[in-house]
């Protein structure tokens, strides 16, 4: 047994230590203190630095120890590596300032953990860019509102590549954009913002053929005097004065792509990829200045300029007629990498930082409580009902269930992923529904056991046979991933990368772990039978005599729902998706966040989002509230006569936009429509198309009924509801496609029986592991239903609706469709399909002929 499984134990292993390894320090540690457990040599020396620099920052000359190292590494030309021999840094890198950057930014970062916390719970820092008024002028208001719209998508893109760090980013005016990061401080490195607001315009300009500085200091017509700074060979750094041409031959926009890499001496350059214009345009400029340079008799230069920075300025030969050009430099690798992020997403207007400040949890204290507890209770009670059922079997499944959670958390650590409450909700949810890989597996036992056959012999089949229909449920799934990070942006591309870090967890828990687990009981530990309780067996229920009442009046729900949401217009929306009005208040005495948010329940206004927000360099702190349109007046006389001894007082508001811009929603539809499109495709290929139809039409009914009756049920859309509404259309998908690959397997066990026999057959021998999956996802959405609040409270609701409708689709919707498309003839089916599909997914993961 372990020679067979030795690679599945090893690989266990070493992923598990991995992703603790990766989760270390669970908690921030303090820059001073880490610095002082890191050093490795000469540290009485390094002591007596972080000593003045902790000096400096009790005096005000600097706002933290990692500032005030800085500065004093500048001023005395210390080289800190010397300090920590033990951390690599770029060999072909001598500046000794630019070393000091990367080493102090790398020991920020080590000293915080890797898995921050949300503006929900623990708060962050935000800022107001301001777009500048004199690049402005040039502009009209649409124009400006349409490049305000641009910028927010483009800061996006910046800061949240991966879309799992969970940032508001909204317009505030019409040339204001707030922006708010989780986890992290400008007190330790005020320079987190500058990635953010550079404009990243690129130029490319000719420099004058004859003329330099050196030669003479007036200024040739239509060229301007800029330095470009390089660096020597012993690290030293150079600078060379060119006069440039003021305007350019070609800008960024006729680029399409650009990434950083080391060039042929290992140093960091950044490649420009063009677009078919741009590369025409770029042979056109290369050409005129080689044939500039030949007739001065000196090599021609072409300057690359960024954000009227000069950053390199290379030779011209002879024309380049190229897809490519690079930018060369005295970067760092991260700096390069910097670049090219900021090349690939250009602002159209220059931004600049009026506010910064603190903020605080926007939830409260009770409310984090309550959501604490509720996971608690939801995750022990999914255990209990899963050891209740499968007995040992269960046990040793919750073993792989929390491996897969751990390997969750730990790759989204890695990835850099905020933990704010709704994602929690999630992970615990993914619990509930990963559960259903292994019940799929013991049902298989279960019904090998009751064949007669060994306990060993019926853990072999049940996985052979779980094994397609766990596969293509999870590659369904994983289509619809691929299209959320593929089209989406935001909150929207988050949920695909967590999706799809949750599906391959969820395989591995299943197919490795679960096994291994099993294995070692059964075969290390010889147990002879292993006790499984079940419901509803030996069930001969004719679903498909109910099939057509039942999906009619499901259709008139969905029409009625649908009518609802027209019926309501914008009112379905909260201020996540349509924006509202930002109060700020001045307060004498600080009153919990959730006293604030019942005094404004108890006048009317539910959707509000409330933090306490503190001016960077200043004591004093501000209430900022932000209600729906018009109704800021009314929570905050509602507050004040709560709370009069506060001392709450309007000092202005503001409008600001939406945080789930219209491009977010956009692209959250486009992502569903080609992942409805793809997974057609797939299950006509891998099943036959009437089943991809019955799928796709069972997920759109599932979708749109759940939106329906939430809306019936006078709730309004936020943010965490796009990813709670993408994980029904995850959990529809998998639920029909247990059901549809168990007709496949009857269609071919039972070649002589009728169509309508084999799918009501089907629908009953999985009729068992559809309740209780449902059951275990449900358990843990009325926990958090009943116990959590706010956004937690709406996910719980929309689960709890889309599991029973889910659970509904797969009986009376998806198989009833299948069944009608083929005119409940077997015949038709079998013309359409050879039933034996010539790639199957076999239990030793082999495609069989």
């Amino acid at each position: 047994m372990l020679r067979r499984n030795l690679w599945k134990l090893t690989l266990s292993l070493a992923i598990v230590i991995w992703a603790v390894a990766t989760l270390l320090p669970l908690q921030d540690r303090p820059f001073a203190e880490y610095l002082k457990s890191e050093v490795s040599a000469k540290p009485a020396e390094f002591l007596r630095l972080l000593e003045e620099a902790g000096a400096r920052k009790d005096t005000g000359q600097a706002q933290s120890e990692f500032v005030a190292l800085k500065q004093i590494g500048k001023e005395r030309k210390i080289d800190y590596s010397q300090y920590f021999p033990h951390l690599r840094l770029e060999d072909k890198l001598r500046n000794i300032e630019k070393r000091n950057d990367i080493l102090l930014n790398e020991l920020l970062k080590r000293s915080k953990s890797p898995l921050q916390l949300g503006l929900d719970l623990r708060g962050g820092v935000a800022f107001t860019l301001e777009v500048d008024e004199q690049a402005a002028a040039a502009v009209s208001l649409d124009e400006r509102e349409e490049k305000l719209n641009k910028a927010i998508e483009i800061i996006g893109n910046r800061i949240d590549g991966f879309g799992v760090t969970e940032p508001i980013i909204r317009p505030v005016g019409n040339n204001r954009i707030e922006v708010q990061l989780p986890g992290v401080s400008t007190k330790d490195n005020p320079e987190v913002l500058d990635s953010v607001k550079k404009p990243a315009r690129l130029d490319f300009r000719i420099v004058h053929p004859t003329i330099t500085p050196a030669q003479t200091a007036a200024v040739p017509p239509g060229y301007e005097l800029m330095t470009l700074d390089y660096e020597g060979q012993r690290g030293e750094t150079s600078v060379e004065e060119l006069y440039v041409k003021r305007i350019p031959e070609m800008t960024g926009e006729m680029i399409s792509n650009s990434f950083a890499r080391p060039d042929m001496y290992g140093k960091p350059e950044v490649i420009l990829q063009f677009t078919k214009e741009g590369r025409e345009r770029f042979a056109v400029v290369t050409r005129e200045i080689a044939e500039m340079g030949r007739q001065s008799g000196q090599l021609g230069r072409l300057a690359i300029v960024l954000d009227g920075k000069l950053y390199s300025a290379p030779t011209v030969r002879e024309e380049i007629d190229s897809e490519s050009a690079q930018i060369t430099g005295s970067f760092s690798d991260r700096e390069a990498m910097n670049l090219a992020n900021v090349l690939n997403n250009p602002l159209d207007l220059p931004l600049i930082v009026k506010e910064q400040y603190e903020v605080g949890p926007s939830l409260a204290s009770d409310a984090i409580a309550s959501g604490k507890l509720a996971f608690i209770i939801g995750a022990a009670l999914t255990a209990v009902f899963i050891v209740v059922f499968y007995t040992q079997a269960g046990l040793l499944s919750v073993v792989a269930m929390l491996t897969n959670v751990l390997i969750i958390i730990g790759v989204m650590a890695s990835f850099g992923a905020t933990l704010t409450l709704p994602g929690i909700a999630g992970i615990v949810l993914t619990i509930g529904m990963s559960v259903d890989s292994n019940i799929l597996i013991f049902e298989r036992m279960r019904e090998e056991l009751k064949l007669g056959k060994s306990l060993k012999a019926s853990l072999d089949a049940g996985f052979e046979k779980a094994l397609s229909a766990i596969v293509d449920g999870n590659l369904t799934t994983l289509i619809t991933a691929g299209m959320m990070i593929a089209l989406g942006t935001g909150a929207v591309k988050g949920f695909g990368v967590t999706l799809t870090i949750g599906i391959f967890s969820t395989m591995f828990a299943a197919l490795v772990v679960t096994r291994l687990l099993l294995d070692w009981y059964v075969n290390s530990l010889h147990a002879q039978k292993i006790k499984m309780f079940s419901i509803l067996n030996n069930t001969n229920y004719d679903f498909l005599r109910y099939a057509r009442p039942a999906f009619i009046t499901s259709w008139v729900v969905v029409l009625i729902g649908i009518g609802a949401v027209v019926f309501k217009g914008k009112d379905v929306y909260g201020i996540d998706f349509t924006g509202g009005d930002q109060a700020t208040l001045s307060f004498d005495k600080k009153v919990e966040i959730g006293s604030i948010r019942n005094a404004a329940t108890s006048a009317g206004v539910t959707d509000i989002a409330l933090t306490y927000t503190q001016q960077i360099g200043e004591d004093r702190e501000v209430l900022r509230m932000t209600t729906p349109f018009d109704q800021a007046e009314i929570v905050i006389s509602a507050v004040q006569a709560a709370h009069p001894d506060a001392g709450f007082q309007l000092e202005g508001t503001t409008r600001i936009g939406p945080s789930v811009g219209q491009e977010i929603q956009r692209n959250a539809a486009w992502a569903i429509f080609w992942s409805l499109l793809l997974i057609l495709l797939y299950i006509a290929f891998r099943f036959e198309f009437g089943f991809g139809i019955g799928a796709v039409v069972a997920t759109v009914h599932d979708i749109v009924m759940t939106v329906g009756i939430f809306v019936l049920l006078d709730r309004q859309f936020n943010a965490s509801m796009v990813a709670a509404i993408l994980l029904i259309a995850g959990y529809s998908i998998n639920d029909t496609i247990v059901v549809f690959d168990r007709i496949r397997e009857e269609l071919k066990l039972n070649p002589t029986q009728t169509l309508r026999n084999i799918i009501n057959n089907s629908l009953n021998l999985t009729l068992s592991r559809t309740i209780i999956t449902g059951g275990t996802t449900l358990i843990t959405a009325l926990v958090l239903f009943f116990v959590a609040t706010g956004d937690i409270n709406d996910i719980a609701l929309t689960l709890i609706i889309g599991v029973l409708v889910g659970t509904f689709s797969s009986l009376f919707i998806a198989s009833p469709v299948f069944y009608w498309w083929h005119k409940g003839d077997r015949k038709h089916v079998e013309a359409h399909s050879d039933l034996a599909p010539k790639y199957e997914w076999t239990g030793s993961s082999k495609a069989s002929e």
